[in-house]
């Protein structure tokens, strides 16, 4: 059993409050169990209880074991001084006050209810998909959608962080940000980090004074990745490799190490070699792509934006020297679509919560519900439970209860989990 089991517990009174009394014979009334404190401190706040006929305010600390006070040194802690109530499993040593007055305890053990107990151990141990697979289809569909819309917007929260997070690490250039994660984007799982690393190896202020001409946005771009070392036989990467040497004296750079770029189980559409040709395309139609996002009224604008034409070259290869039968395509719909899912969304919702602009966070979560839904391990996992998701916006919450919530085995702060309790 883990304490934020008790945490439930005490939290919701989800346990016999009839003939409450401490563990030295005080008869206790619980009036307010407190505020929850997920920070350093008690773990309930400005709790109000009856302590024989003496009215108590103050805090509330949990734990399992009684001596769990003594193990994390709560008795010299002043954020203690003001616990009126120790809650525990089980009482295996008396507690004093500094003043030698015991410390009053309140024991669970016996007051846990076997249905909920039994449901929690289900939960706490349960090796399927999502711990409470078996019962999921049990909890009212509204209290469902209602925490999955929640969701939607936690994740969103979490992801403006990261965008604030970086706008504060690029003096609050909007666009350059935006090239940052869009670039990081394109690398999806496989080439996330290589990609994340080009964009930080080559700033868009270079980018934007080649903007005009793609061939050398390829050969700063192919350049800085370190894909153009090799010995080659087609005149095209030659002439790259060439032009790159130029560049990269006159801006003094360090190309990344070729080895980290992955190719392997990844289709040819999806090499970076090609990502990184798309990449320089999209730039070549704009170095002020968040301006340009900012003026889109549509998802079909938008996609319209994200869906430059490649060079003459990678029309017709996937590598370097190896022409293919296949002609290359623009950037498919469904990759559009995490590009605007996993960069466009979050820099939208940031936009409009750090300006006062609510109609750009209202256009974010629009443009999550007017996409289609997602199509990976995760959503193909719920939709086998029976959770159906219609669009985008379904997804991602979906996704982040999986990996936030399921996973961390933190049943307890779920809407799903808590009901599934009651």
């Amino acid at each position: 059993m883990r304490e934020d089991f008790l945490h439930y517990l005490w939290r919701w009174r989800r346990f016999d409050v009839k003939r409450l009394q401490t563990t030295d014979g005080q008869p206790l009334e619980i009036l307010f169990p407190g505020e929850y404190n997920t920070d350093a401190g008690p773990d309930f706040f400005n709790a109000r209880v009856r302590l024989g006929n003496t009215l108590w305010a103050g805090n509330v600390e949990i734990h399992l074991k009684a001596s769990d006070w003594l193990l994390h040194r709560h008795d010299s802690d002043p954020a203690y001084a003001n616990v009126i109530l120790h809650v525990v499993l089980e009482e295996d040593q008396r507690l004093f006050r500094p003043s030698g007055e015991r410390l009053p305890c309140l024991v669970l053990r016996d007051r846990i209810p076997p249905r909920v107990l039994d449901r929690y151990r289900r939960l706490e141990w349960e090796r399927l998909y999502i711990p409470c697979a078996r019962v999921y289809h049990e909890v009212p569909e509204l209290i469902r959608i209602n925490w999955l819309d929640r969701l939607l917007i936690e994740r969103l929260e979490v992801r403006t962080a990261a965008v604030d997070t970086l706008l504060g690490s690029v003096g609050q250039h909007w666009e350059e940000a935006f090239y940052r994660m869009l670039a990081r984007s394109f690398g999806l799982k496989i080439n996330t980090a290589p990609f994340e690393q080009l964009a930080w190896a080559l700033p868009l202020r270079i980018l934007s004074r080649h903007q005009d001409n793609l061939f050398q946005l390829e050969a700063l771009l192919f350049g800085q990745a370190g894909l153009l070392r090799e010995s080659f036989r087609d005149a095209y990467p030659v002439a790259l490799a060439k032009e790159y040497g130029f560049l990269q004296h006159k801006y003094d750079l360090q190309p990344l190490p070729a080895g980290q770029w992955k190719f392997f189980r990844l289709r040819p559409a999806g090499f970076p070699t090609v990502r990184i040709a798309q990449l320089a395309a999209l730039l070549h139609r704009s170095t002020q792509l968040f301006t340009q996002i900012l003026e889109a009224e549509s998802v079909e604008a938008m996609e319209t934006l994200l869906q430059p034409a490649v060079s003459t070259y990678w029309q017709t290869h996937f590598r370097f020297d190896k022409p293919s039968a296949r002609r290359m395509k623009p950037l498919g719909r469904e990759f559009v679509h995490l590009l605007l899912i996993n960069a466009v969304v979050p820099f939208l919702f940031c936009y409009g919560r750090k300006h006062g602009k609510e109609a750009l966070q209202l256009r974010a979560l629009q443009l999550l519900e007017g996409l289609p839904a997602e199509s990976n391990n995760i959503v193909r996992e719920w939709s086998a439970l029976g959770q159906a998701a219609e669009h985008a916006a379904r997804t991602q919450a979906l996704i982040h209860l999986k990996t936030q919530y399921c996973k961390a085995g933190r049943c307890l702060e779920c809407a799903i989990g808590t009901a599934i309790l009651r």
